[in-house]
């Protein structure tokens, strides 16, 4: 898990072919009066999903891992808590993975908490179980998603 503000993302870039095509759109636009959807930047290997969503309590937010794609969560509006938990230490399986929709789910409880603010993001890797959208309120965010 990588956790950094958009102003930094040059040193962010380096790490994965397609981050700086991705930060270089993001900076370029201003996502919160743009209508919510897909946003394909490259097809299935890099694109955005522009959300808004009701915030969960803590306690009530599952797990969620990916194997195809690494999430790019960067939050536009609003307060975000993402709970993280190794996938090596996963033990309560909800939802078994499934490769369409390229997400398994877990009851156990994060071991790290993280909030962050607007302008903020947090890239996750398919080890990096987290629980997205806990908060209150509405959450405004982009969640880019880069193919393995």
């Amino acid at each position: 898990m990588i956790i950094s503000n958009l102003k930094d993302s040059g040193r962010i870039e380096l790490l994965h072919p397609l981050f700086k095509r991705l930060f270089d759109y993001v900076k370029a636009y201003s996502f919160l009066h743009t209508r919510l959807g897909r946003i394909d930047l490259d097809g299935d290997n890099l694109y955005i999903m522009n959300s808004e969503a009701d915030a969960v309590p803590q306690e009530k937010q599952l797990l969620e891992l990916h194997h195809q794609y690494i999430d790019v969560h960067i939050l536009l509006e609003g307060r975000e808590r993402i709970g993280w938990k190794a996938a090596d230490n996963l033990t309560q399986e909800v939802k078994t993975y499934s490769s369409d929709g390229d997400c398994a789910l877990y009851g156990d409880i994060p071991s790290m908490w993280i909030d962050l603010l607007p302008g903020q993001f947090v890239i996750v890797y398919p080890e990096d179980a987290h629980a997205p959208c806990i908060g209150e309120g509405k959450i405004r965010k982009l969640i880019a998603k880069i193919k393995l």
